[in-house]
Protein backbone atom coordinates (compact mmCIF):
# COMPACT_ATOMS: atom_id res chain seq x y z
CA UNK A 1 0.00 0.00 0.00
CA UNK A 2 1.56 3.03 -0.99
CA UNK A 3 0.59 6.36 1.12
CA UNK A 4 1.37 10.20 0.29
CA UNK A 5 3.20 11.60 3.29
CA UNK A 6 3.62 15.88 3.53
CA UNK A 7 7.05 17.21 3.68
CA UNK A 8 10.61 17.42 2.39
CA UNK A 9 13.89 19.02 1.06
CA UNK A 10 17.88 18.91 1.34
CA UNK A 11 18.71 21.31 3.90
CA UNK A 12 21.04 24.15 3.05
CA UNK A 13 22.52 25.60 5.95
CA UNK A 14 22.02 29.37 4.42
CA UNK A 15 19.06 28.56 2.99
CA UNK A 16 16.59 31.40 2.21
CA UNK A 17 13.27 30.16 4.06
CA UNK A 18 10.99 32.68 3.02
CA UNK A 19 11.70 31.52 -0.58
CA UNK A 20 11.09 27.93 0.51
CA UNK A 21 8.49 25.96 -1.47
CA UNK A 22 8.88 22.88 0.85
CA UNK A 23 10.58 21.95 4.55
CA UNK A 24 14.03 20.96 5.20
CA UNK A 25 14.99 17.48 5.62
CA UNK A 26 17.42 15.85 7.95
CA UNK A 27 18.55 11.85 8.50
CA UNK A 28 18.22 10.58 12.11
CA UNK A 29 21.04 8.12 11.14
CA UNK A 30 23.15 11.28 11.71
CA UNK A 31 22.55 11.85 15.00
CA UNK A 32 22.92 8.20 15.66
CA UNK A 33 26.10 7.71 14.51
CA UNK A 34 29.25 7.13 16.19
CA UNK A 35 31.17 10.44 13.71
CA UNK A 36 31.18 13.05 15.81
CA UNK A 37 30.83 15.42 13.42
CA UNK A 38 27.63 13.41 11.44
CA UNK A 39 26.11 14.35 14.97
CA UNK A 40 26.53 17.88 15.31
CA UNK A 41 25.76 18.16 11.68
CA UNK A 42 22.29 17.22 12.22
CA UNK A 43 22.01 18.97 15.39
CA UNK A 44 22.90 22.55 13.90
CA UNK A 45 20.25 21.46 10.81
CA UNK A 46 17.40 20.33 12.88
CA UNK A 47 17.98 23.48 14.95
CA UNK A 48 18.65 25.91 12.58
CA UNK A 49 15.16 24.79 10.91
CA UNK A 50 12.80 25.16 13.96
CA UNK A 51 14.83 28.22 14.41
CA UNK A 52 13.18 29.83 11.11
CA UNK A 53 10.34 27.33 9.97
CA UNK A 54 9.51 25.18 12.93
CA UNK A 55 9.11 22.09 10.82
CA UNK A 56 11.33 19.38 9.61
CA UNK A 57 10.77 15.96 7.24
CA UNK A 58 13.17 13.35 9.04
CA UNK A 59 14.24 9.74 7.64
CA UNK A 60 15.69 6.81 8.94
CA UNK A 61 12.91 6.91 11.71
CA UNK A 62 12.03 4.13 14.39
CA UNK A 63 8.66 3.20 12.64
CA UNK A 64 9.09 0.36 9.89
CA UNK A 65 6.64 0.70 6.34
CA UNK A 66 4.92 -2.63 7.65
CA UNK A 67 3.95 -1.00 10.53
CA UNK A 68 2.58 1.74 8.93
CA UNK A 69 0.69 -0.16 6.37
CA UNK A 70 -0.84 -2.17 9.50
CA UNK A 71 -1.66 0.60 11.38
CA UNK A 72 -3.59 2.39 8.15
CA UNK A 73 -5.64 -0.61 7.49
CA UNK A 74 -6.66 -1.17 11.70
CA UNK A 75 -7.62 2.84 11.29
CA UNK A 76 -9.57 2.67 7.77
CA UNK A 77 -11.38 -0.31 9.28
CA UNK A 78 -12.77 1.70 12.44
CA UNK A 79 -13.66 4.86 10.73
CA UNK A 80 -15.89 2.37 8.59
CA UNK A 81 -17.52 1.54 11.08
CA UNK A 82 -21.19 2.37 11.50
CA UNK A 83 -21.77 5.49 13.53
CA UNK A 84 -23.45 4.22 16.10
CA UNK A 85 -20.63 1.76 16.71
CA UNK A 86 -18.18 4.72 16.84
CA UNK A 87 -20.21 6.58 19.04
CA UNK A 88 -20.30 3.76 21.66
CA UNK A 89 -17.01 4.66 22.27
CA UNK A 90 -17.06 8.61 22.91
CA UNK A 91 -16.51 8.27 26.57
CA UNK A 92 -18.06 11.55 28.47
CA UNK A 93 -16.19 13.23 30.99
CA UNK A 94 -12.83 12.20 29.59
CA UNK A 95 -12.23 15.49 27.42
CA UNK A 96 -11.49 13.75 24.58
CA UNK A 97 -8.53 12.30 26.32
CA UNK A 98 -8.95 8.92 24.81
CA UNK A 99 -11.36 7.08 22.54
CA UNK A 100 -13.52 8.46 20.23
CA UNK A 101 -14.56 11.93 19.38
CA UNK A 102 -16.88 12.90 17.18
CA UNK A 103 -17.20 14.72 13.79
CA UNK A 104 -17.05 18.61 14.31
CA UNK A 105 -16.30 18.48 17.91
CA UNK A 106 -12.83 20.47 18.04
CA UNK A 107 -11.71 23.89 16.39
CA UNK A 108 -9.07 25.92 16.17
CA UNK A 109 -8.29 28.29 18.65
CA UNK A 110 -10.58 31.62 17.96
CA UNK A 111 -12.80 29.57 15.63
CA UNK A 112 -16.43 28.61 16.08
CA UNK A 113 -16.63 26.30 13.30
CA UNK A 114 -15.88 22.74 14.18
CA UNK A 115 -13.33 21.25 11.92
CA UNK A 116 -14.46 18.76 9.08
CA UNK A 117 -12.92 15.79 10.60
CA UNK A 118 -13.52 13.00 13.39
CA UNK A 119 -10.87 10.82 15.20
CA UNK A 120 -9.15 8.55 17.69
CA UNK A 121 -6.92 9.28 20.97
CA UNK A 122 -4.21 6.34 22.14
CA UNK A 123 -2.90 7.69 25.14
CA UNK A 124 -0.09 6.79 27.09
CA UNK A 125 0.49 3.37 28.89
CA UNK A 126 2.94 3.94 31.75
CA UNK A 127 5.42 1.88 32.79
CA UNK A 128 5.37 0.05 36.51
CA UNK A 129 8.16 2.46 37.89
CA UNK A 130 6.81 5.83 36.34
CA UNK A 131 6.41 7.65 39.55
CA UNK A 132 3.86 10.05 37.73
CA UNK A 133 1.78 12.48 40.15
CA UNK A 134 -0.96 12.12 38.11
CA UNK A 135 -3.23 9.16 36.55
CA UNK A 136 -3.70 8.88 33.17
CA UNK A 137 -7.16 7.67 31.81
CA UNK A 138 -7.06 3.79 30.27
CA UNK A 139 -7.06 3.64 26.83
CA UNK A 140 -10.51 2.23 25.16
CA UNK A 141 -10.91 -0.68 23.28
CA UNK A 142 -11.84 -1.62 20.14
CA UNK A 143 -14.43 -5.00 20.23
CA UNK A 144 -14.88 -4.89 16.56
CA UNK A 145 -11.29 -5.32 15.86
CA UNK A 146 -9.15 -7.84 17.22
CA UNK A 147 -5.52 -5.75 16.19
CA UNK A 148 -6.50 -2.35 16.45
CA UNK A 149 -5.59 -1.36 20.02
CA UNK A 150 -2.41 -3.55 20.31
CA UNK A 151 -1.01 -1.66 16.42
CA UNK A 152 -1.95 1.37 17.78
CA UNK A 153 0.18 1.24 20.72
CA UNK A 154 3.14 -0.62 18.83
CA UNK A 155 3.31 2.46 17.01
CA UNK A 156 2.53 5.27 20.01
CA UNK A 157 5.89 3.34 20.75
CA UNK A 158 8.24 3.59 18.48
CA UNK A 159 7.09 7.65 17.41
CA UNK A 160 8.00 8.28 21.37
CA UNK A 161 11.12 6.92 20.88
CA UNK A 162 11.97 8.35 17.67
CA UNK A 163 10.67 11.81 19.42
CA UNK A 164 13.21 11.23 22.55
CA UNK A 165 15.98 11.20 20.11
CA UNK A 166 14.58 14.12 18.28
CA UNK A 167 14.23 16.21 21.86
CA UNK A 168 18.07 14.82 22.69
CA UNK A 169 18.91 16.96 19.80
CA UNK A 170 17.27 20.03 20.37
CA UNK A 171 18.64 19.87 23.81
CA UNK A 172 22.40 19.78 22.54
CA UNK A 173 21.28 22.60 20.38
CA UNK A 174 19.66 24.81 23.61
CA UNK A 175 22.84 24.19 25.53
CA UNK A 176 20.98 21.88 27.85
CA UNK A 177 22.43 18.41 28.83
CA UNK A 178 21.66 16.23 26.02
CA UNK A 179 18.86 13.99 28.26
CA UNK A 180 17.43 16.86 29.79
CA UNK A 181 13.70 16.28 28.16
CA UNK A 182 14.15 12.32 28.57
CA UNK A 183 12.38 12.20 32.12
CA UNK A 184 9.88 14.62 31.01
CA UNK A 185 9.19 13.17 27.56
CA UNK A 186 9.28 9.33 29.17
CA UNK A 187 6.06 8.33 30.27
CA UNK A 188 4.71 11.83 29.45
CA UNK A 189 0.97 12.20 28.63
CA UNK A 190 1.77 11.80 25.24
CA UNK A 191 -1.47 10.93 22.34
CA UNK A 192 -1.68 9.35 19.31
CA UNK A 193 -4.19 10.38 16.78
CA UNK A 194 -5.80 9.10 13.86
CA UNK A 195 -7.77 11.36 12.00
CA UNK A 196 -10.36 10.48 9.37
CA UNK A 197 -11.73 14.02 6.96
CA UNK A 198 -14.56 12.46 5.63
CA UNK A 199 -15.59 13.34 1.72
CA UNK A 200 -17.25 16.73 1.78
CA UNK A 201 -20.81 16.54 0.62
CA UNK A 202 -21.40 20.19 0.34
CA UNK A 203 -20.62 23.62 0.56
CA UNK A 204 -18.80 24.01 3.84
CA UNK A 205 -19.73 27.49 5.64
CA UNK A 206 -16.55 28.80 6.68
CA UNK A 207 -15.13 25.24 8.14
CA UNK A 208 -12.16 23.40 7.13
CA UNK A 209 -10.75 19.74 7.35
CA UNK A 210 -8.61 21.55 10.00
CA UNK A 211 -8.27 25.22 10.93
CA UNK A 212 -4.82 27.40 11.03
CA UNK A 213 -3.42 26.10 14.40
CA UNK A 214 -0.41 26.00 16.21
CA UNK A 215 0.42 22.20 18.32
CA UNK A 216 -0.19 22.65 22.04
CA UNK A 217 2.66 20.38 22.92
CA UNK A 218 6.65 19.76 22.90
CA UNK A 219 6.71 18.18 19.60
CA UNK A 220 4.08 16.29 16.87
CA UNK A 221 5.67 13.84 14.61
CA UNK A 222 3.09 12.78 11.48
CA UNK A 223 3.70 9.49 9.77
CA UNK A 224 1.76 10.66 6.99
CA UNK A 225 -1.47 10.74 5.68
CA UNK A 226 -3.58 9.24 2.49
CA UNK A 227 -3.74 12.53 0.40
CA UNK A 228 -2.59 16.29 0.44
CA UNK A 229 -3.76 19.46 1.66
CA UNK A 230 -1.18 20.09 4.55
CA UNK A 231 0.07 23.82 4.97
CA UNK A 232 2.88 25.72 6.27
CA UNK A 233 3.14 29.00 7.38
CA UNK A 234 6.70 30.84 6.71
CA UNK A 235 7.76 33.93 8.26
CA UNK A 236 6.58 36.32 6.10
CA UNK A 237 2.82 34.99 5.96
CA UNK A 238 2.68 33.00 2.66
CA UNK A 239 1.33 29.25 2.89
CA UNK A 240 3.36 26.52 1.71
CA UNK A 241 2.79 22.60 0.68
CA UNK A 242 4.31 20.61 3.01
CA UNK A 243 5.04 17.24 0.38
CA UNK A 244 7.76 14.70 2.44
CA UNK A 245 8.99 11.59 0.86
CA UNK A 246 7.26 8.58 1.62
CA UNK A 247 9.72 7.10 4.64
CA UNK A 248 10.16 10.41 5.98
CA UNK A 249 8.01 11.45 9.77
CA UNK A 250 6.83 15.24 9.62
CA UNK A 251 8.19 16.81 12.87
CA UNK A 252 7.13 20.03 13.98
CA UNK A 253 7.37 22.28 17.12
CA UNK A 254 4.22 22.74 19.63
CA UNK A 255 3.60 26.01 22.02
CA UNK A 256 5.05 24.27 24.96
CA UNK A 257 8.68 24.00 23.59
CA UNK A 258 8.32 27.39 21.96
CA UNK A 259 7.11 28.77 25.18
CA UNK A 260 9.94 26.68 27.37
CA UNK A 261 12.80 28.36 24.64
CA UNK A 262 11.85 31.88 24.55
CA UNK A 263 10.19 31.87 20.72
CA UNK A 264 13.93 30.84 20.12
CA UNK A 265 12.42 27.37 18.24
CA UNK A 266 9.26 27.64 16.57
CA UNK A 267 5.58 27.01 16.81
CA UNK A 268 4.69 27.19 13.20
CA UNK A 269 0.69 28.45 12.52
CA UNK A 270 -0.37 25.19 10.11
CA UNK A 271 -3.94 24.18 8.72
CA UNK A 272 -5.15 21.42 6.47
CA UNK A 273 -7.33 22.91 3.90
CA UNK A 274 -10.15 21.63 1.58
CA UNK A 275 -9.32 20.00 -1.21
CA UNK A 276 -10.31 20.83 -4.70
CA UNK A 277 -14.65 20.40 -5.52
CA UNK A 278 -13.61 17.83 -8.26
CA UNK A 279 -11.86 15.92 -5.20
CA UNK A 280 -14.64 15.99 -2.33
CA UNK A 281 -15.42 12.63 -2.80
CA UNK A 282 -11.98 11.59 -1.68
CA UNK A 283 -11.35 11.06 2.26
CA UNK A 284 -8.65 11.97 3.83
CA UNK A 285 -6.66 10.12 6.41
CA UNK A 286 -3.80 11.62 8.88
CA UNK A 287 -1.98 10.08 12.01
CA UNK A 288 -0.12 12.68 14.59
CA UNK A 289 1.53 11.43 17.46
CA UNK A 290 1.37 14.39 20.09
CA UNK A 291 4.74 14.25 22.32
CA UNK A 292 3.34 15.73 25.75
CA UNK A 293 5.70 15.86 29.05
CA UNK A 294 4.72 15.20 32.18
CA UNK A 295 1.73 17.19 33.92
CA UNK A 296 4.51 19.01 36.43
CA UNK A 297 7.18 19.90 33.97
CA UNK A 298 7.66 23.42 34.17
CA UNK A 299 7.66 25.34 31.03
CA UNK A 300 9.14 28.26 32.21
CA UNK A 301 11.57 30.19 30.15
CA UNK A 302 15.18 28.58 29.91
CA UNK A 303 17.88 31.00 31.57
CA UNK A 304 19.59 29.59 28.02
CA UNK A 305 16.82 31.31 25.62
CA UNK A 306 16.63 34.73 28.10
CA UNK A 307 19.14 37.21 26.92
CA UNK A 308 19.16 41.66 26.58
CA UNK A 309 17.76 41.11 23.07
CA UNK A 310 15.17 38.31 23.89
CA UNK A 311 13.53 39.06 27.48
CA UNK A 312 11.90 36.96 28.67
CA UNK A 313 8.16 36.44 26.60
CA UNK A 314 6.22 34.17 29.22
CA UNK A 315 4.46 34.02 32.47
CA UNK A 316 5.55 30.63 34.66
CA UNK A 317 3.39 27.67 33.90
CA UNK A 318 3.42 23.85 34.06
CA UNK A 319 2.70 21.48 31.07
CA UNK A 320 -0.72 20.17 32.85
CA UNK A 321 -2.17 23.88 33.69
CA UNK A 322 -1.02 25.54 29.84
CA UNK A 323 -2.67 21.47 28.91
CA UNK A 324 -5.52 22.22 30.55
CA UNK A 325 -5.94 25.99 29.05
CA UNK A 326 -5.45 25.25 25.25
CA UNK A 327 -8.21 22.29 25.71
CA UNK A 328 -10.67 24.32 26.80
CA UNK A 329 -9.70 27.22 24.13
CA UNK A 330 -10.46 24.41 21.26
CA UNK A 331 -13.62 22.64 22.76
CA UNK A 332 -12.58 19.71 23.90
CA UNK A 333 -13.24 20.06 27.62
CA UNK A 334 -15.49 23.08 29.41
CA UNK A 335 -14.15 25.70 32.11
Amino acid sequence: MVWFYQNTVIFVSNYNYNSMNNIPSVDLADFLSEDKSRKEKFVNEIGKAYEEIGFVALKNHFLSDALVDELYKEVTSFFALPVETKKKYEIEGLGGQRGYISFGKEHAKGKKEGDLKEFWHFGQEPSEDANLIEEYPENVKVEELMDFNHTGMEAYRMLEKTGIYVLRALAIYIGLDEFYFDHWASNGNSILRPIHYPPITEEPKGAVRAGAHGDINLITLLMGASTGGLQVQRKDGEWIDAVPEEDELVINVGDMLERLTNNKLRSTIHRVVNPPKEEWSNPRYSIPFFMHPRSEMKLNCLEECISEDNPKQYEDITAGEFLHQRLVEIGLIKK
